[in-house]
């Protein structure tokens, strides 16, 4: 398996590092000292914490905090760049992982920053390096959050449940199934399930459908057969939620975003 380095001796406050990897590639749980801004050039990430799952899509980032616990899996290949800051060198970021926008300045900026040359040759690029990170530890603050993340409860037998839905999810599942297998009525597993999760169970359920729906698309399968394993009655029944989701139907989005 691939050695991963995440520069957590480096003395640079800001370290960029460029890695391609192939599809099915998983990085294990770990955790490093720096923050990491991942920003995806194509390909799918997902990444995985205690506490929930994001999917990254391509030209999308992921902010990860240091000390967070995280696995990582590629499920296509994905060109990636990361961006190792000094713990506390971006302010009003969020404690937990997040998938987040990358503007049009954030890209090229990391692309300047990533084309640099290991040494220095004199003040002038000195300080063009230097104006570059400061610039970047600013514009992160200012990248918008997406909605590409399902939270998993701490409760143990809840986040058992949760967690053998997502290896077979279906859009059918319902409270009831839920609340009967974990002995609960209703009325209480609708309020453990909000207070666990911050989301309703349906819409909790839909965001699964989307971000085990994602990986597969990008992978190629048909719209109609991850549609059906998913439970949908018919693929445009699929397609509507993924558009109101999403912005776009399936085969738009993956046309924009994976080509």
């Amino acid at each position: 398996m691939r050695r991963e380095t995440y520069f957590d001796d480096d003395d640079r406050r800001v370290v960029i590092l460029r890695v391609d990897y192939p599809a099915g590639h998983q990085i294990a749980a770990h955790h490093h000292r720096r923050d990491q801004l991942l920003f995806g050039v194509c390909g799918i990430v997902i990444v995985t914490t205690p506490t929930g799952t994001w999917v990254m899509p391509p030209q999308r980032g992921m902010w990860l905090p240091s000390g967070v616990e995280h696995r990582v899996q590629i499920p296509v290949m994905a060109q990636t760049y990361s961006l190792y800051f000094e713990p506390g060198a971006v302010g009003a970021m969020p404690d937990q992982c997040q998938v987040v926008g990358i503007t049009s300045f954030m890209r090229s900026l990391i692309e300047q920053a990533a084309g640099l040359p290991a040494e220095d040759d004199g003040r002038q690029d000195l300080d063009r390096k230097s104006a570059l990170m400061t610039l970047m530890q600013r514009e992160v603050m200012r990248l918008p959050h997406l909605p590409l993340s399902l939270p998993l409860p701490a409760h143990p037998a809840l986040a058992a449940w949760c967690r053998s839905f997502l290896v077979n999810p279906t859009i059918h599942a319902t409270i009831s199934d839920f609340s009967g297998a974990l002995g609960m009525n209703r009325r209480t597993f609708t309020r453990l399930f909000r207070r666990e999760t911050g989301l309703t169970f349906m819409a909790w359920r839909q965001q699964a459908c989307i971000l085990v729906a994602l990986p597969r698309l990008a992978a190629g399968e048909a719209v109609t057969s991850v549609a059906m394993d998913l439970g949908y009655d018919n693929p445009a029944a699929f397609t509507s939620m993924f558009k109101r989701s999403l912005g776009s139907p399936p085969n738009a989005y993956l046309k924009q975003n994976l080509q």
